[in-house]
Order: C-alpha cells, then sequence, then structure tokens
C-alpha cells in the first residue's frame, strides 16, 4: 500500500532545493571567476551552507517520522536507502573527477544514509529523541577542546575516523556532514514530526497554494534533482566561459 504524502511536508523540502540551488549558482559563479567570495570562512555564506543543510535533514527526520507514522516496511526504507547510498557514491566519484585533492567522501548524501538507518532503529524512543538530539549537537562544541586536551585522541580527525563530527580541525572536503551534530538535527525532525502526528496533525495538512505545489512537486524528486542540479550548472557555466 503506497504511503500517503503531504505536500506541506513537500514543499518545506523544496524550499530547502531552491535555497541550495541558488547557493551553489553562486558557489560556481565563483569558481569560475565570475564572484569573488570566500565560502569556506565568510560568514555570510557559511551560515547559508549550515542553514540549508539543516534544512535538508530536519525535514528528512519530519519524512522518517510520518514514514514510521504510517508503518512503513523495511523493504520499502531498504529500496529508499539504496538510492541515497548509491546517489552518494556518485556524487564521491563527481567530486574527484572535479577535485581531486578535496573530494567529497562525507558529504550530506553520504551522512544521510548513516543518519536515515539511526533514525529509523531509534524512531520509537519517543521524548529521548529530543534530549538525544541536544547531545549529538554538544558533542560538536565540546569535541576539539577533549581532543586538545587528549592529545591521544587526535585519531579521531583522521580520515576513516572524521565522519564520526568529533574533530578539532575541519578535514579538507568540498562538503562535509558528519554524524556529530547532524544526526542530532534529524533526531528533532523525528522528534518534532511524532509530536505534531499526535498533537497538531492538522499541521501536514495546510493548503500550500500555486506556489507551494511547484515546491511540492519539486520536493518530491529531491534526490534526483540533487544529483543532477550541479552538473547542469557547471555544464552551463563552462559553456558560457568558453562562449566569452
Amino acid at each position: 500500500m503506497p504511503l500517503s504524502r503531504f505536500d506541506s511536508l513537500d514543499a518545506l523540502r523544496g524550499t530547502a532545493i531552491v535555497w541550495m540551488t541558488v547557493f551553489h549558482l553562486c558557489f560556481d559563479l565563483n569558481h569560475f571567476g565570475y564572484l569573488h567570495e570566500n565560502f569556506y570562512a565568510d560568514p555570510f555564506w557559511v551560515w547559508q551552507r549550515t542553514a540549508i543543510v539543516s534544512l535538508f535533514l530536519f525535514t528528512a527526520g519530519l519524512g522518517q517520522a510520518v514514514a514510521a507514522h504510517q508503518g512503513q516496511s523495511w523493504s520499502r526504507f531498504w529500496r529508499r536507502w539504496r538510492r541515497v547510498a548509491g546517489a552518494a557514491l556518485l556524487v564521491s566519484a563527481g567530486s574527484y573527477a572535479m577535485y581531486p585533492q578535496s573530494f567529497i567522501y562525507f558529504g550530506v548524501l553520504h551522512g544521510m544514509a548513516v543518519m536515515l538507518l539511526v533514525v529509523r532503529l531509534t524512531a520509537g524512543w519517543g521524548r529521548w529523541l529530543w534530549l538525544l538530539g541536544g547531545m549529538a549537537i554538544a558533542l560538536k562544541f565540546t569535541a576539539a577542546g577533549v581532543i586538545t586536551a587528549w592529545p591521544e585522541a587526535d585519531f579521531l580527525n583522521q580520515k576513516m575516523f572524521n565522519w564520526l563530527g568529533l574533530v578539532s580541525r575541519k578535514p579538507i572536503t568540498e562538503d562535509y556532514v558528519p554524524l556529530v551534530p547532524w544526526l542530532g538535527v534529524m533526531w528533532w525532525g523525528m522528534a518534532a514530526g511524532r509530536w505534531a502526528l499526535h498533537q497538531r496533525p492538522q499541521w501536514f495538512s495546510l493548503q500550500t497554494g500555486p506556489a507551494g505545489r511547484a515546491l511540492a512537486s519539486l520536493g518530491r524528486w529531491s534526490l534526483g534533482y540533487y544529483l543532477l542540479h550541479q552538473p547542469l550548472l557547471i555544464g552551463l557555466l563552462m559553456a558560457a566561459h568558453t562562449l566569452k
């Protein structure tokens, strides 16, 4: 039996997609020399990235809450999970071709693949998800101090362990979405979704209007869009750069 979809939830995901597209367009314009911005240090860009990733992961948590509420089977979960994991491998391959020294080995899709599994396994933990989410986010701000005070823990900065996020220095990579703190955001999305489904179910049936319906349509195809939008943007900018 197919699971019901909610336009309001898909529109929220679609909003994140539009915001991400504008951000990536500016990033690509910077790469080709049309802009001169520091996307790695300027707070204007750093905080935008944080907000976009947070919105994506919070929405993913909301989606998992809906799936659990509607009794999504494990076989259906695994079908979706394999698509996310496969897409993450494609992102690694594509980024390696363009940025071999800083390719994406644990970006947003890699993180989502792991987080979706964790959140699915903890879906029934109720209010504990709020506490777990807060702890995961708080670890972000304590890990660096612990590693500095305890040099033996510096191994966590190595590539084979830094997917955990317990690092004192950011790895050299174009996208980095480790479990800490981002699992906390998805846990909060799951907790918020479970609460809303029981206490404010009407929120999921809000009328979104024409613009909202357009965003919802985009949100339903978020994974395919995520994979295709950067190659398309880069291709168009390469063509424009060649024709200058």
